[in-house]
Order: structure tokens, then C-alpha cells, then sequence
């Protein structure tokens, strides 16, 4: 009877604690600078799950380790639904799969809560490179092996890979050199210190318009309809997309019901028409999977991306 009564509290409090989520400020932890791509759809959305949790939400910036520092951070966080981590394909398939000796178990000590969006990026190219598409960039880079390099976010990311891909396809040599984060990788592009990369539409875009870039393609199977005039790098080399998607995780452990919750606010924000708008515009196709839906896709995202690494003979910098 005593242990009867027990399992009744607890499932009165689970109940009660569901209820009253959250009971201070959330915070979403991003492994990047303020200014890229994933930061920028993190602060459109926070204000509006603020308002709807009636707590404020936190967007918490924590660079370093291609997003290995912001994962960490969260997975060794409590486990109640006030820390998340808000990440790229790149943090949430590819770093389990790829670097040695992570500091976290990406199924142990992390829960899925949602992919947020679908994303694609531009291949960006500083104006100095002679090349107005891809056909003329792959015939410049045979003409010059091993003399056009890119930049990215970071070893192993997820721009990283994109390049990888395009120059295994193309049969061409790039030289990559890693940044901690997207600004400072297109602060440089534009500064003519590198000539490629490749690079959301929420960060690059602007500098295509202003004349400091070059856009010459989409990574997307499709063209984008916020730049219906690019052409797709499929187009060029049949079979090329990347899909750069965004996801939520919390700690493991975590209740369902705020787990839950924070899916639900998510959607429940993306769904509002002005966001659905600006979310498009910026390039990103809104999701929200559900977390049994989410857990699985992170895993085969892995699978696939493991075997590009492996082709490709990238190793951890």
C-alpha cells in the first residue's frame, strides 16, 4: 500500500510539474556566434514561445568545437525542459559520428524534441573569382588544383560537407579552411582572405544584393523560390542537395510533458503567418516532427553523412 501511495505522488507531481512548465527563463543554446543562419531563426522564434510560456526565452550563444561546447553544455544540464540545444545537421548527425571522444553520448545523455526547419544553402563566391556559375567555377578550379579555397563554419559542419561533396562530384581539388562560426567565415569571404563557401541564405543573401558576393547556385534539389534566378548546382552536377535542417534536443531524462510543451511552442510559432513568412524568405521550409519522428531521422542523417566523410577521407582538424 505504501508503495502504492508512493507511485501516486509521483505521478500527481509529473502531473503538477507538466502543468506549470516553465518555472523560469529558457534558454536555447546555439554552438555559434550571434549572426548566422540557425541564430537568426532562433531569435525570430523566441519572442513568440515567450509569449505563449509567459517566461522568457533566452537565446544563449556558446561557440567552439563546431557546436561540441553548446551540446555539451546542455547535455550535463538538468534535465526539466529550461535547457535545450538548438542545432545544425552538422551538431546532431555529424559530430557523433565523426569526432573521437565526445564529452557526451549523443542517444544517452541527449532526447530529440523536434527538426524545426529544412534549410539550403548558396554557393557563395568572393567577386574576384572568375566564375558567374558552377560550369565555370569546376572549369577554373581543374585550370588551378588545389589553388581556390573555401571557408566554413567548422570542421566536419555541415558547409564543410557541402564543399566535400561538390568537389568529389565535380572532380575537383578545394582547400578548406575552418572558422568558428558563419559570420566570421563571410566576414572574411568578403574580405577576399578566402573565395568560396557555402552558406545559408540568411547570412549571404544581403551581401549578393550589395554587390560584396556572389551567389552562383542553390544546394537545394529544386530552386528556391526566394532566388527563383539561381540556378540549383544539380543542374550542373545531377543528384547534388544538401539539406543544412535544424533541430532541438534537451538533456535525456526530461519530461515528456515539457519536452512536449517546447515541440508544441514550436510549431505553434512557426505556424504564426508573419514567422511562416519571414521563415520562407529566409530560405527555411518549416518541419516539426514530432520526437519520435526526429530521434530516428538524426540517426539516419548520421548514417549517411558518415559514408560522404568516409569517401571524402575527412578527418577531425
Amino acid at each position: 500500500m505504501r508503495a502504492l501511495f508512493a507511485t501516486l505522488g509521483l505521478l500527481v507531481c509529473s502531473a503538477v510539474s507538466g502543468q506549470t512548465f516553465p518555472t523560469r527563463p529558457v534558454h536555447i543554446v546555439i554552438g555559434f556566434p550571434p549572426g548566422g543562419g540557425i541564430d537568426t531563426v532562433a531569435r525570430l522564434l523566441g519572442p513568440k514561445m515567450s509569449e505563449s510560456l509567459g517566461q522568457p526565452v533566452v537565446i544563449d550563444n556558446r561557440p567552439g568545437g563546431g557546436g561540441v561546447l553548446g551540446t555539451d553544455l546542455v547535455a550535463k544540464a538538468a534535465p526539466d525542459g529550461h535547457s535545450l540545444f538548438f542545432g545544425t545537421m552538422g551538431n546532431l548527425a555529424v559530430n557523433p559520428q565523426f569526432l573521437p571522444n565526445l564529452p557526451f553520448n549523443m542517444e544517452r545523455d541527449l532526447a530529440p524534441v523536434t527538426q524545426v526547419v529544412s534549410t539550403w544553402f548558396l554557393l557563395y563566391a568572393h567577386p574576384g573569382v572568375p566564375a558567374k556559375g558552377v560550369s565555370d567555377l569546376i572549369a577554373y578550379a581543374k585550370a588551378n588544383p588545389g589553388k581556390i579555397n573555401f571557408c566554413s563554419s567548422g570542421n566536419g559542419g555541415a558547409p564543410h560537407l557541402a564543399a566535400e561533396l561538390f568537389a568529389a562530384m565535380a572532380g575537383i581539388k578545394l582547400v578548406h579552411v575552418p572558422y568558428k562560426g558563419s559570420a566570421p567565415c563571410v566576414t572574411d569571404l568578403i574580405g577576399g582572405q578566402v573565395q568560396l563557401t557555402f552558406e545559408a541564405v540568411t547570412i549571404g543573401l544581403q551581401h549578393v544584393q550589395s554587390g560584396k558576393l556572389r551567389a552562383l547556385a542553390t544546394t537545394s534539389a529544386k530552386r528556391l523560390p526566394m532566388a527563383a534566378d539561381l540556378p540549383t548546382i544539380a543542374e550542373t552536377l545531377p543528384g547534388y542537395e544538401v539539406d543544412n535542417w535544424y533541430g532541438m534536443v534537451a538533456p535525456a531524462r526530461t519530461p515528456r510533458a515539457a519536452i512536449q510543451r517546447i515541440r508544441d511552442e514550436v510549431v505553434k510559432a512557426m505556424a504564426i503567418p508573419e514567422i511562416r513568412e519571414r521563415l520562407l524568405g529566409l530560405g527555411q521550409v518549416p518541419v516539426g516532427s514530432t520526437p519520435e519522428q526526429f530521434g530516428p531521422f538524426m540517426k539516419s542523417e548520421g548514417t549517411k553523412w558518415l559514408k560522404v566523410i568516409r569517401e571524402a577521407n575527412i578527418t577531425p582538424g
